[in-house]
């Protein structure tokens, strides 16, 4: 999952990514602007937008207007240092998700981070099963058939996003744009070990391959194993 972290501290700002990529594991980029902002969301699409309202540019509240205004639903938590009931409200009827009032706590703010990606998808539950698959968010597990299956935790974001589109073929690219940050240029290598890895130990607890890759194509998640070894498997 990929944030944009909207925040003219730098120090917080760096913070708050550090945060977001040991906890939930999301790809994180930076700005401290509010035109910036506005830019990097019209070039990259992010699954969650952390704002600042006193931003140099553009006001928060400004961001937010525009970015409704050019229908970007991304989910969007507000950081202000201001709790009025006036302000909330109007806040939300700009557009905003939820918001939080400095100083917050670092773990209420990470869990309404992982809580707002979830409701941008649609996705309500923690736990997600796909055939004999059985994946838990909370409690950072992996099992197939009933067996538990240790993954790095590349391995799990990857399969986590690929779970969010069962049996979809998910392209490299759209991989690593929701995995990684603007440095994911350095990575593009690696994806492939990681799917390599992630397949062999998913078909190890299973009748045959879960996980094929489409040459040229991408990556898809299977409910019941593959008949036959996929492309990259021959």
């Amino acid at each position: 999952m990929r944030v944009l972290v909207v925040e003219d501290e730098i120090r917080l700002s760096q913070n708050l990514a550090a945060a977001l990529r040991e906890g939930p594991g999301f790809a994180v980029d930076l700005c401290h602007d509010g035109k910036d902002a506005l830019d990097f969301c019209a070039t990259t699409t992010y699954d969650l937008i952390l704002l600042d309202l006193m931003i140099p540019g553009l006001r928060g509240e400004e961001v937010l207007r525009r970015l409704r205004t050019r229908k970007v639903n991304t989910p969007v938590l507000v950081l202000t240092a201001v709790a009025e009931t006036r302000s909330t409200i109007e806040l939300l009827n700009l557009g905003a998700d939820d918001y939080i009032t400095k100083p917050f706590d670092l773990g209420e703010l990470l869990a309404r981070a992982r809580a707002l990606v979830r409701r941008g998808k649609g996705i309500r539950q923690t736990v997600f099963d796909l055939g004999p698959i059985h994946l838990n968010i909370s409690e950072q597990t992996v099992s197939v058939a009933g067996t538990l299956v240790a993954v790095s935790p590349t391995e799990f974001r990857v399969l986590e996003y690929l779970m969010h589109r069962p049996r979809a073929v998910v392209s490299k690219q759209e991989l690593l744009e929701h995995l990684y940050d603007f440095t994911w240029e350095r990575h593009s290598n690696v994806i492939e070990a990681h799917i390599s890895n992630l397949r062999r130990k998913l078909r190890e607890h299973a009748a045959g391959p879960l996980l094929e890759t489409l040459r040229g194509r991408g990556y898809r998640l299977l409910d019941t194993p593959a008949l036959e070894p996929s492309e990259a498997e021959a």
